[in-house]
């Protein structure tokens, strides 16, 4: 594969998973995040990590879309999502959804796909480009 094959790819890559997870952020602004009151008092953990989420869900996949910090903010996500299977999905990691598929799909591949932006970085088609060791 060319060298802009491999960039290209970096780019629907981001714009795929940003793209994706961030409407789940735009859904925690427009509806809030009191409802994760239980799963963290279930765990003894106070209700302000719960702002975390916009950082998860928001910020990071900006940041992954537009190319800045990318590697950063690849971990960042991967981080969000595995805290959302301790907390919430971990009950459902022997169930198929409706339509047959397992249902932590969606938390399996933002996930895994949140660590390949950290493993791939940027590369050159963003804004950051390839310069620092974050892109």
């Amino acid at each position: 594969m060319t060298e802009f094959g491999q960039e290209a790819g970096k780019l629907v890559l981001r714009v795929a998973v940003g793209g994706l997870l961030l409407f789940h952020g735009i859904s925690k602004i427009m509806h809030g995040v009191a409802w994760m009151h239980g799963p963290l008092s279930a765990y003894h953990l106070p209700f302000f990590i719960a702002y975390g989420v916009y950082v998860g869900e928001v910020v990071a996949p900006v940041l992954v879309i537009l190319g800045v910090w990318t590697r950063a903010a690849g971990l960042v996500i991967s981080f969000d999502i595995l805290m959302a299977f301790v907390l919430v999905s971990h009950v459902r990691f022997f169930t198929l959804s409706m339509a047959g598929g397992w249902a932590l799909e969606p938390d399996a591949f933002f996930f895994l796909t949140g660590l390949a932006i950290f493993f791939l970085g940027a590369g050159k088609l963003s804004l950051a480009g390839t310069k620092g060791k974050w892109n």
